[in-house]
Protein backbone atom coordinates (compact mmCIF):
# COMPACT_ATOMS: atom_id res chain seq x y z
CA UNK A 1 0.00 0.00 0.00
CA UNK A 2 2.89 2.36 0.79
CA UNK A 3 4.38 1.68 -2.61
CA UNK A 4 1.11 2.64 -4.32
CA UNK A 5 0.98 5.94 -2.38
CA UNK A 6 4.59 6.74 -3.28
CA UNK A 7 3.97 5.97 -6.95
CA UNK A 8 0.78 8.07 -6.90
CA UNK A 9 2.60 11.06 -5.34
CA UNK A 10 5.41 10.77 -7.90
CA UNK A 11 2.90 10.52 -10.72
CA UNK A 12 1.06 13.66 -9.52
CA UNK A 13 4.39 15.44 -9.21
CA UNK A 14 5.44 14.50 -12.76
CA UNK A 15 2.06 15.48 -14.20
CA UNK A 16 2.35 18.83 -12.41
CA UNK A 17 5.78 19.43 -13.96
CA UNK A 18 4.43 18.55 -17.40
CA UNK A 19 1.43 20.86 -17.08
CA UNK A 20 3.11 23.91 -15.50
CA UNK A 21 6.43 24.51 -17.32
CA UNK A 22 5.31 28.07 -18.16
CA UNK A 23 6.21 29.10 -14.61
CA UNK A 24 9.82 28.71 -15.71
CA UNK A 25 9.37 30.93 -18.76
CA UNK A 26 11.72 33.84 -19.30
CA UNK A 27 10.53 37.39 -18.74
CA UNK A 28 9.77 39.35 -21.91
CA UNK A 29 12.79 40.95 -23.54
CA UNK A 30 13.19 44.59 -22.51
CA UNK A 31 14.16 45.51 -26.06
CA UNK A 32 10.48 44.99 -27.00
CA UNK A 33 9.24 47.31 -24.22
CA UNK A 34 8.07 50.62 -25.76
CA UNK A 35 9.25 52.60 -22.71
CA UNK A 36 12.70 50.99 -22.87
CA UNK A 37 13.08 51.86 -26.56
CA UNK A 38 11.94 55.42 -25.85
CA UNK A 39 14.36 55.75 -22.93
CA UNK A 40 17.29 54.42 -24.98
CA UNK A 41 16.51 56.95 -27.72
CA UNK A 42 16.39 59.79 -25.17
CA UNK A 43 19.64 58.69 -23.52
CA UNK A 44 21.40 58.50 -26.89
CA UNK A 45 20.23 62.04 -27.68
CA UNK A 46 21.44 63.28 -24.27
CA UNK A 47 24.84 61.55 -24.69
CA UNK A 48 25.25 63.25 -28.07
CA UNK A 49 24.29 66.59 -26.48
CA UNK A 50 26.83 66.01 -23.67
CA UNK A 51 29.56 65.18 -26.19
CA UNK A 52 28.78 68.32 -28.23
CA UNK A 53 28.22 70.84 -25.41
CA UNK A 54 29.97 69.44 -22.37
CA UNK A 55 28.59 67.94 -19.20
CA UNK A 56 26.50 70.55 -17.36
CA UNK A 57 25.13 69.63 -13.89
CA UNK A 58 21.52 69.65 -15.21
CA UNK A 59 22.41 67.37 -18.13
CA UNK A 60 24.37 65.01 -15.86
CA UNK A 61 21.41 64.79 -13.47
CA UNK A 62 18.99 64.08 -16.34
CA UNK A 63 21.28 61.33 -17.71
CA UNK A 64 21.72 59.79 -14.25
CA UNK A 65 17.95 59.79 -13.64
CA UNK A 66 17.26 58.12 -16.98
CA UNK A 67 19.99 55.51 -16.45
CA UNK A 68 18.39 54.56 -13.11
CA UNK A 69 15.00 54.43 -14.82
CA UNK A 70 16.47 52.21 -17.54
CA UNK A 71 17.86 49.88 -14.86
CA UNK A 72 14.38 49.65 -13.29
CA UNK A 73 12.89 48.57 -16.63
CA UNK A 74 15.72 46.09 -17.18
CA UNK A 75 14.90 44.55 -13.79
CA UNK A 76 11.53 43.48 -15.18
CA UNK A 77 9.13 46.07 -13.76
CA UNK A 78 6.45 46.52 -16.42
CA UNK A 79 4.11 49.02 -14.76
CA UNK A 80 4.08 52.57 -13.43
CA UNK A 81 2.22 53.95 -10.43
CA UNK A 82 0.44 57.31 -10.04
CA UNK A 83 -0.52 59.17 -6.85
CA UNK A 84 -2.86 62.16 -6.82
CA UNK A 85 -2.16 64.92 -4.28
CA UNK A 86 -3.57 67.80 -6.36
CA UNK A 87 -6.75 68.41 -4.36
CA UNK A 88 -8.81 67.55 -7.46
CA UNK A 89 -9.71 64.50 -9.51
CA UNK A 90 -6.87 63.51 -11.82
CA UNK A 91 -7.38 61.93 -15.25
CA UNK A 92 -4.84 59.17 -15.88
CA UNK A 93 -4.10 56.77 -18.71
CA UNK A 94 -3.99 53.06 -18.09
CA UNK A 95 -4.59 49.72 -19.76
CA UNK A 96 -7.81 49.55 -21.76
CA UNK A 97 -10.29 46.83 -20.91
CA UNK A 98 -10.49 43.74 -23.07
CA UNK A 99 -13.71 44.96 -24.69
CA UNK A 100 -12.17 48.32 -25.69
CA UNK A 101 -11.81 49.09 -29.38
CA UNK A 102 -10.00 52.40 -28.80
CA UNK A 103 -6.50 50.95 -28.46
CA UNK A 104 -4.26 49.80 -25.67
CA UNK A 105 -4.86 52.74 -23.30
CA UNK A 106 -7.95 54.32 -21.79
CA UNK A 107 -8.69 57.32 -19.57
CA UNK A 108 -9.49 56.72 -15.88
CA UNK A 109 -10.18 59.08 -12.98
CA UNK A 110 -8.10 59.02 -9.80
CA UNK A 111 -9.52 60.73 -6.69
CA UNK A 112 -7.45 63.12 -4.60
CA UNK A 113 -5.26 61.25 -2.11
CA UNK A 114 -5.54 57.99 -4.05
CA UNK A 115 -2.79 55.84 -5.55
CA UNK A 116 -3.14 53.36 -8.39
CA UNK A 117 -2.80 49.77 -7.14
CA UNK A 118 0.47 47.86 -7.45
CA UNK A 119 0.62 46.13 -10.80
CA UNK A 120 -1.90 48.47 -12.47
CA UNK A 121 0.03 50.24 -15.25
CA UNK A 122 -0.42 54.01 -15.04
CA UNK A 123 0.95 55.28 -18.37
CA UNK A 124 0.48 59.02 -17.92
CA UNK A 125 -1.55 61.95 -16.66
CA UNK A 126 -3.99 63.87 -18.83
CA UNK A 127 -3.69 67.64 -18.44
CA UNK A 128 -7.00 69.35 -19.33
CA UNK A 129 -7.29 72.44 -21.55
CA UNK A 130 -7.29 74.85 -18.58
CA UNK A 131 -4.49 73.16 -16.61
CA UNK A 132 -1.09 74.65 -15.98
CA UNK A 133 1.69 72.19 -15.33
CA UNK A 134 5.35 72.85 -14.63
CA UNK A 135 7.44 71.96 -17.67
CA UNK A 136 4.47 71.50 -20.03
CA UNK A 137 4.14 74.44 -22.45
CA UNK A 138 0.48 74.02 -23.43
CA UNK A 139 -2.59 71.97 -22.69
CA UNK A 140 -4.48 69.79 -23.30
CA UNK A 141 -1.52 67.46 -23.10
CA UNK A 142 -0.28 64.17 -21.64
CA UNK A 143 2.47 63.86 -19.05
CA UNK A 144 3.72 60.38 -19.99
CA UNK A 145 5.51 58.20 -17.45
CA UNK A 146 7.71 55.17 -17.96
CA UNK A 147 7.50 51.69 -16.48
CA UNK A 148 9.08 51.49 -13.05
CA UNK A 149 8.08 55.08 -12.17
CA UNK A 150 6.17 56.11 -9.05
CA UNK A 151 4.69 59.47 -10.07
CA UNK A 152 3.24 61.92 -7.55
CA UNK A 153 1.17 64.85 -8.86
CA UNK A 154 0.75 67.85 -6.53
CA UNK A 155 -0.51 71.40 -6.85
CA UNK A 156 1.97 74.22 -6.16
CA UNK A 157 0.13 76.44 -3.61
CA UNK A 158 1.85 79.61 -4.88
CA UNK A 159 1.28 79.21 -8.64
CA UNK A 160 -1.61 76.67 -8.78
CA UNK A 161 0.46 74.70 -11.28
CA UNK A 162 0.45 70.91 -11.22
CA UNK A 163 3.96 69.71 -10.40
CA UNK A 164 5.34 66.20 -10.76
CA UNK A 165 8.09 64.48 -8.78
CA UNK A 166 9.72 63.15 -11.97
CA UNK A 167 10.84 65.01 -15.09
CA UNK A 168 8.86 64.77 -18.30
CA UNK A 169 10.03 62.27 -20.88
CA UNK A 170 10.99 64.66 -23.65
CA UNK A 171 11.10 62.16 -26.50
CA UNK A 172 7.68 60.70 -25.76
CA UNK A 173 5.09 61.41 -28.39
CA UNK A 174 1.71 60.40 -27.00
CA UNK A 175 0.65 58.93 -30.31
CA UNK A 176 -0.96 55.91 -28.67
CA UNK A 177 -2.93 58.10 -26.24
CA UNK A 178 -6.01 60.00 -27.36
CA UNK A 179 -6.02 63.56 -26.06
CA UNK A 180 -9.53 64.91 -25.44
CA UNK A 181 -10.20 68.63 -25.09
CA UNK A 182 -12.04 69.00 -21.76
CA UNK A 183 -11.72 71.22 -18.69
CA UNK A 184 -10.69 70.40 -15.13
CA UNK A 185 -14.28 71.20 -14.07
CA UNK A 186 -15.49 68.36 -16.28
CA UNK A 187 -12.88 65.98 -14.83
CA UNK A 188 -13.87 66.96 -11.28
CA UNK A 189 -17.48 66.00 -12.10
CA UNK A 190 -16.45 62.40 -12.90
CA UNK A 191 -16.80 59.59 -10.38
CA UNK A 192 -13.35 58.11 -9.64
CA UNK A 193 -12.68 54.86 -11.47
CA UNK A 194 -12.42 51.59 -9.56
CA UNK A 195 -8.95 50.34 -10.46
CA UNK A 196 -8.07 46.69 -10.04
CA UNK A 197 -4.56 45.42 -10.57
CA UNK A 198 -3.99 42.62 -12.99
CA UNK A 199 -1.32 40.00 -12.58
CA UNK A 200 2.01 41.60 -11.68
CA UNK A 201 4.66 40.84 -14.27
CA UNK A 202 7.77 41.50 -12.24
Amino acid sequence: MKLVKIILVLLVFLVNLAIAPASWADKPKVSKNHDYVEMTRTLNRLFAERDAQGNSPELKQRIDELQLQKAAIESGITWGQCRNETGQTLAIYGPAGEESKSGSNALYFLADGETTPEGWDCNGVYLPNDAQAAGIPSSPAVFKILDGTRLVAKTNPDTSEIVFNVPAVQDSPAKDLSIPNVSQTFINSRIPSPLAAGEIDD
